[in-house]
């Protein structure tokens, strides 16, 4: 199955973002990923919509948000008019998640879930069947540039045989770390969604370094 590579707009240069949007919509990348964070839910403030605003304006692919926030269903009507079409949520910060989940999908976005390093998969049995998409973060979310954990390859599977099991049409997206030396192995595990961020933006050709973790 065909990788869907999602760069993050964390580890852009925000000084020259238009143009690393441009690049993104050149390259073999499929989605813009973008990572929201309140300094709550995780020790770090990224961005809001202002800055999701000025990227809608050039990204001619896909958003894929990432809410790593408190309380967020009072934003999921914004995200949406927004422009994004690809929504997650953490697990660990939804009381209600199956209502979350609702309305998302009834503000017209796909539905994703995503767990922290420490969150057990089982924990979505009852949820992945109302799922578009699970986000396995394969670093403590807040900040960009960490190193993998090598526990996410089991995760992965894990998660993997109980979509399986369950018949759910979910798929599998994976958050942290992602670079050329890990790709085909996680890919081979199960996930088919790649953030990428530090091993792009840092590479000497984002270009040419999408296009190699669109095929390597």
């Amino acid at each position: 199955m065909e990788r869907i590579i999602a760069p993050s707009m964390l580890s852009a240069d925000f000084g020259h973002l238009s143009d690393d949007c441009r690049m993104i919509n050149e390259s073999a990348a499929d989605w813009f990923h973008l990572d929201i964070m309140d300094g709550v839910f995780v020790p770090n403030i990224s961005y809001g919509f202002p800055v999701l605003k000025a990227i809608a304006k050039v990204a001619q692919k896909p958003m894929d948000a990432h809410l790593m926030i408190v309380d967020p269903d009072r934003y999921i009507e914004q995200f949406a008019a927004s422009g994004v079409e690809y929504l997650s949520v953490h697990y660990e910060a939804c009381t209600h998640l199956h209502r979350t989940v609702q309305n998302i999908h009834a503000c017209g976005m796909k539905a994703g879930v995503a767990i922290n390093p420490h969150t057990s998969v089982m924990l979505l049995d009852n949820i992945v069947n109302d799922l578009d998409y699970v986000v396995v973060m394969s670093v403590n979310p807040g900040f960009g540039g960490q190193s993998f954990i090598n526990g996410t390859y089991r995760k992965i599977q894990q998660l993997s045989e109980l979509i399986s099991e369950c018949q759910a049409d979910c798929i599998i997206e994976v958050d942290g770390g992602v670079n050329y030396g890990n790709i085909a192995a996680l890919s081979q595990a199960g996930a088919r969604i790649f953030v990428t961020g530090h091993s792009v933006f840092s590479a000497e050709s984002p270009k040419n370094e999408i296009e190699r973790l669109k095929k390597g």
